[in-house]
């Protein structure tokens, strides 16, 4: 298991101190947020990916993969009525693709519920193949790039399509495709899964479905800083020896982005030792 940090946590870094910051607190790697790039993330050319990868390794830090994917530009989404959106996200989408692989980034995070919101009314159904539609596309351009797009259950509110693993795993089953898989966001799990966290893992990893894990709290803080115990998900993923990403991402910085991030740190990196 190889411990990340998502970058938007400390996005009022520069790339080269975010990279350096982090490795000096033991992440192996970066989760990177394409949005804290740039307003027009998918746009970067191969040589400046190659610039921000050199970066990151000069500073002993990997890019383990790629998140909160459709942030910018504005006004993109994977369910709506207008071709042309929908045409203007998938080349997005297809470009952040490849710009994860440029970066030597193993997987994609597809959360970005606002990009995906079903209209309210009669048309879900049809926005909800929409969006399908729009997955199979992406599976296909990760299989050819030699990543995997990991479809994100998250929790209502926040998204009204795709709350639980089950609904992301049987599109995933659907659509066949090895560059598609599901994950484990512990917040949303810990919402809307029903149980504790190493029983999902102990349903879920036997399946090969699950590519990626994400732990944060059910408070929206990182790992160690609400009421949810981590330790027992990490025996269950030493158990199904899952070998991934384990990315920290909280949307809560407390007491601040730096510090929350020195914090799920020191907090993974105790879990980790445990199991040794």
């Amino acid at each position: 298991m190889k411990p990340a940090l998502c970058n938007e946590v400390i996005a009022a870094f520069d790339w080269p101190r975010q990279c350096a910051f982090s490795a000096a607190l033991g992440f192996r790697g970066l989760e990177v947020a394409p949005y804290t790039l740039g307003a027009e993330p998918h746009l970067i050319g191969a040589g400046e990916a190659a610039r921000l990868k050199r970066t990151a390794a000069d500073a002993g830090i990997a890019v383990a993969g790629l998140h909160w994917l459709l942030i910018a530009p504005k006004g993109l989404s994977i369910t709506d009525a207008d071709p042309a959106i929908r045409d203007r996200t998938r080349d997005v989408m297809r470009r952040l693709i490849d710009l994860c692989a440029e970066l030597g980034g193993q997987y994609l995070v597809h959360g970005s519920p606002h990009q995906r919101r079903l209209p309210e009314g009669a048309d879900r159904a049809a926005a909800r193949e929409r969006a399908i539609e729009t997955l199979a596309l992406a599976a296909r351009a990760a299989e050819a790039a030699g990543v995997t797009y990991c479809l994100e259950a998250l929790a209502p509110p926040d998204a009204n399509f795709v709350n639980r693993i089950a609904e992301a795993a049987e599109i995933v089953r659907r659509i066949g495709s090895p560059g598609l898989r599901t994950m484990i966001d512990c917040s949303a799990a810990g919402l809307t899964e029903g149980e504790p966290l190493e029983a999902v893992a102990d349903r879920w990893l036997p399946t090969g479905l699950i590519a990626h894990v994400q732990v944060n709290d059910r408070n929206r803080r990182g790992p160690g800083q609400g009421g949810d115990r981590f330790l027992p998900l990490f025996q269950a993923l030493k158990r199904w020896n899952y070998d991934g990403w384990i990315a920290a991402e909280p949307f809560d910085y407390v007491p601040d982005g730096p510090a929350a991030a020195a914090h799920a740190a020191g907090y993974v990196k105790a879990l980790m030792e445990s199991l040794s």
